[in-house]
Parts: C-alpha cells; sequence; structure tokens
C-alpha cells in the first residue's frame, strides 16, 4: 500500500532521522511517491563480473516517519522502470524506500530477482537492486 506524504511529514521525519544518524542528505526527497510502473523494476541482466553486496546475517530494514528506511551503498544507482538507464544516485545512507518487488531482472544475492521502489538523491523516482542495500529487505511491503 503506497501513502500519500505531506512534504512537512517527510521533512520532519528526515530531520528527525539524520539527527539521530549525523547523516546528510545530498537532495531533500520530499514530494509523495508516484505508484511504481505497472510493467515493475527493470528486466536487464547485471554487467558481467558486476560486484554486489552480499546481506549475510544483516539487520532488517525499519519503518519510521512514514518510511521504510534502510542501510544501503553509497552512490548506488536508481534505474528507471522498466529500462536499464540510470536516472540518479542515492548518496545518501540510511535511505528511505516505498515497496518491494520480487519480479525485476536477476541482481543475485538473497534475492535474486528483488528491487526497491525509492527516490534517488536527485528527485528522480525508480528501482534500486537489492544487493545495493545491506539492510535485509523483507519487511518492505510488496509493491
Amino acid at each position: 500500500m503506497i501513502r500519500s506524504i505531506s512534504a512537512v511529514a517527510v521533512m520532519g521525519a528526515a530531520a528527525a532521522a539524520l539527527a539521530l544518524s549525523g547523516t546528510s542528505v545530498a537532495a531533500t526527497r520530499a514530494d509523495g511517491p508516484p505508484a511504481p510502473a505497472a510493467h515493475g523494476p527493470v528486466k536487464a541482466r547485471p554487467a558481467a563480473g558486476a560486484h554486489h553486496a552480499t546481506h549475510g546475517l544483516a539487520n532488517a530494514c525499519w519503518y519510521s516517519g512514514s518510511h521504510w528506511w534502510c542501510n544501503n551503498r553509497r552512490g548506488a544507482p536508481v534505474y528507471q522502470p522498466g529500462s536499464t538507464t540510470v536516472v540518479g544516485y542515492m548518496n545518501s545512507n540510511p535511505s528511505w524506500f516505498v515497496c518491494r518487488s520480487d519480479n525485476g531482472g536477476h541482481v543475485g544475492g538473497p534475492h535474486p530477482n528483488r528491487w526497491e521502489w525509492t527516490q534517488a538523491d536527485n528527485g528522480a523516482w525508480g528501482w534500486m537492486k537489492d544487493t545495493d542495500i545491506s539492510s535485509e529487505t523483507d519487511p518492505l511491503p510488496v509493491c
């Protein structure tokens, strides 16, 4: 389920999370999330030899301030729905996510076809590979 979120709520949640973590965000993401594309996340296979983070016994993502927060790789690309086009990068860590999909292209790891819907630090919406997130993403709602 995707909720409409006011800019004030997002700003307040982001400020509180940042104050607790000591982390800064490159760009403020204040608009409510658009619905993910019906055709799901990118379907392409990752490049041969691409390095991906491993999850192991990761701590779970957590819900706070109307968002699901997860630890992620800084500089992780965010992809345009249904393509291999990078629309932005996630330089913040932790970052917030709306939902997950297990119907995307193969990314490997413990959830080989899982992608998370989010907003890149430049404000563009898209999908992030689950392998770029070090937190366990099972708690996120299904898109």
